[in-house]
């Protein structure tokens, strides 16, 4: 199979990229992009995602403008939601791509469906992956979940976000007792602790200091009520134990018309490192549907 990487013009700035698969002389299948989440966590943790790839298909890594091997300017105006839009499009553009599956994991997933409904005429297949159409629902549900965390764990996460000190190692410590529950229950492998000890800007400007903490500039971000213009075959994976939780998917499965919903009975957030090969077949089914219509 085919590996290469490179980089891309976004605006002003270059964005990174890496292909793998293709190269078959005939017979290529539609290629898959992978919309990493965050805002600002770099592509690393969907390194396995790697296996969908074959020499009939490639899967396209990218690092969304301000992490991971993409240019980090030093101008918070830019991270904004249509601002991420624009940049998917001309990603796909610049790889010279004319219909691509699109996969979305967790803020990925609002950025596929935010591009989704430009109507580009450029998603074959949509999967949204651990993601949410509403942010307030988000924070709800996040905060549900936290009630079920120790008594001390939570008087810590209380008090150091009433103090602004959430950057404190004490705050750090006591946020990963909800991450061990709600985001991976797994040890995390190497690829995907090295993507969460890189955030970049974008998380703290957009969400804010934890996944439970929303103080960002996407805080009232909503697209619930515009899910039924989604006219798109769509598959939604979410996890038992998600943040994402099976209210939250609800909302997206009974929203988009036709939409398949699968959840992995012993995963949460990262679901395709819990549990990857239930992951990848379930995504290869859907595959196969489309490209047979």
């Amino acid at each position: 199979m085919q590996d290469s990487e490179g980089f891309l013009p976004v605006g002003d700035y270059k964005v990174w990229y890496r292909r793998v698969g293709g190269g078959a002389s005939e017979g290529q299948q539609i290629p898959l992009l992978l919309l990493h989440g965050g805002p600002g966590v770099p592509h690393n943790y969907l390194d396995n995602m790697a296996q969908l790839a074959s020499e009939t298909r490639e899967v396209i890594f990218y690092d969304q403008l301000g992490c991971g091997n993409s240019d980090q300017p030093d101008d918070d105006s830019l991270w904004q939601v249509d601002r991420f839009v624009e940049e998917v499009g001309q990603v796909i553009r610049g790889l010279g791509y004319t219909k691509v599956h699109i996969l979305g994991q967790s803020w990925g997933g609002m950025l596929a469906m935010s591009y989704a409904l430009t109507q580009p005429g450029t998603i074959a297949g949509l999967i949204l992956a651990n993601t949410v159409s509403d942010m307030h629902l988000w924070v709800s549900e996040a905060n549900r979940l936290r009630e079920d965390l120790p008594a001390a764990t939570q008087a810590t996460l209380l008090k150091h976000e009433a103090a602004g000190t959430t950057d404190s190692p004490e705050y750090q410590q006591a946020m990963m007792e909800y991450y061990d529950r709600h985001v991976c229950r797994i040890p995390m492998p190497d690829y995907a602790q090295y993507a969460l000890e890189h955030i970049g800007r974008p998380y703290y400007v957009m969400n804010g200091p934890s996944e439970f903490h929303v103080i960002g500039n996407f805080k009232d971000w909503t697209i619930t009520d515009r899910l039924g213009e989604i006219k798109l075959p769509t598959l939604i994976i979410s996890g038992f134990y998600d943040e994402a939780t099976p209210k939250i998917n609800e909302v997206l499965h009974s929203g988009i018309p036709g939409s398949e919903w699968v959840m992995l009975e012993n995963a949460s957030h990262l679901a395709h490192v819990e549990e990857p090969e239930l992951y990848f077949a379930t995504v290869n089914r859907f595959f196969a549907q489309v490209e047979k219509q």
